[in-house]
């Protein structure tokens, strides 16, 4: 990996983006130490111990603390993107036919997400206020007015809708997945305040005597950490290559190739769509808790989405599950592929081409995500129940989800910057060869 970025850094074009990338992402840790206006950011040191706030802190990178600018993240855009992807699946006929337009298509419905996310983004940020304002004491909002709400709404949405178009900047312009790249750099810049409130909860707040105790509960959560850092990475590198061959009017030679496809072929992205989608019913719970909260319905409600319980715990597993089956058949339409396949002259080997290869790819996604659900059901869903079950901090808990999200991050962005090193030797290697000839 260091390798990778030291050439990366001696290619201008590459350096440019890599730069460009980090410029961003100041701005965005910048906004989020800008507290919104009419906020009182101490009265969520009382609520903090609720759970919500560490998951929306996950989601959002870290903004919601301070209750700034950025305190949503780019949650509502992902449920946005969420809502749009479902309802192309035959449900809403315009949809349809835009997504199979290409890049017009894509245009029409990234403008209908943006407009969804401003709706989902004001309503998510006027519960998230009201919310907080009945769960502490110390109240959140000092003078609390509709006026006030729908201002704070107004400011939360349009911090939302900044930090996505930085995202899509980012995407554009910079290295790697934007929405994923703000929630990787907001979870790094926690981790050193995460480290030493650790430090500080078993070594520096325990006796003489027990501090040994907590040496080797760091020792053992360090070495876990490792052990899981390499099976993530192994995990996420792993693909299936697919055996296609190439008919002989197409390639004289008639050479054999590869379809790869990752054994995890979601990513990262069913984490992220799974802890957006439980934080929407909590904050939507939030806004009727002081006034429902002996309901038995809200009881209901908020056992199955509350990431304390083991209830909850489970939903958010079941979430990922179905998110990456889902997204995987997104990543990769088997429909598509084998017409794709068919225009270049090309087919599976032992495989009919057209239908019979649709059905081939469809029944080895599946197969394939089945692994990368269990994979990330497993990391997100163990941490996260030892956390539940043996009263260990919450930030251990949600480190699992964060960890996911790291590292499938620094995987992807490495190897993205391998592919643009690639690129670049052999447009290289294609001028010297026409400078020779």
């Amino acid at each position: 990996m260091l390798k990778t970025l030291k050439n990366a850094f001696k290619v201008k074009e590459i350096r440019n983006k890599i730069l460009f990338t980090l410029g961003v992402l100041l701005v965005y840790r910048l906004g989020a130490q800008i507290s919104v206006p009419g906020i009182n950011a101490h009265a969520l040191t009382q609520i903090s111990k609720t759970g919500l706030i560490p998951l929306l802190d996950t989601v959002s990178g870290g903004g919601l603390s301070n209750y700034s600018i950025f305190s949503m993240g780019v949650s509502p855009y992902i449920t946005a993107q969420i809502i749009i992807q479902l309802l192309q699946m035959d449900i809403v006929p315009k949809f349809v036919e835009w997504g199979k337009q290409g890049e017009v298509g894509r245009r029409k419905l990234n403008q209908v997400t943006r407009y969804l996310t401003i709706a989902l983004g004001f309503f998510q940020a006027i519960g998230i206020t009201a919310g907080f304002q009945t769960l502490s004491a110390m109240k959140l909002v000092t003078a609390p007015t509709w006026e006030t709400y729908v201002t704070i709404g107004i400011i939360l949405t349009g911090g939302t809708m900044l930090l996505t178009w930085m995202g899509e900047q980012i995407t554009d312009k910079g290295i790697g997945n934007g929405v994923s790249m703000i929630i990787f750099a907001g979870i790094i810049a926690r981790l050193p305040s995460g480290f030493y409130e650790l430090y500080r909860d078993n070594i520096t707040n325990n006796t003489a005597s027990d501090r040994w105790q907590g040496w080797l509960f760091l020792i053992a959560l360090l070495v876990i950490i490792v052990l899981v850092v390499t099976f993530v990475t192994y995990v996420q590198q792993a693909n299936l290559k697919v055996p296609i061959q190439y008919t002989r009017r197409v390639a004289a030679s008639g050479t054999q190739s590869y379809l790869p496809l990752k054994v995890n072929v979601a990513g990262v992205i069913p984490v992220i769509f799974a802890s957006s989608l439980i934080v929407t019913p909590q904050t939507i719970l939030m806004a009727f808790q002081g006034t429902h909260s002996g309901d038995t319905w809200y009881q209901v409600m908020n056992e199955i989405f509350s990431m304390q319980t083991t209830t909850g715990v489970v939903v958010y597993t079941v979430l990922i599950v179905l998110f990456t089956f889902f997204y995987a058949f997104v990543q990769v339409n088997p429909e598509k592929v084998a017409e794709n396949l068919t225009k270049q002259g090309s087919y599976i080997v032992g495989v009919w081409p057209g239908k019979e290869t649709e059905k081939y790819l469809s029944s080895v996604l599946i197969r394939l995500s089945t692994v990368g659900a269990l994979f990330l059901g497993l990391i997100a869903l163990l941490p996260q129940l030892a956390s539940n079950l043996w009263g260990l901090p919450q930030s251990i808990g949600l480190g699992g989800t964060s960890l996911l999200i790291v590292v499938m991050t620094a995987i992807e962005l490495v190897r993205q910057l391998d592919g643009l090193l690639m690129k670049r030797e052999y447009v290289g290697f294609i001028r010297d060869d026409l400078i020779r000839d």
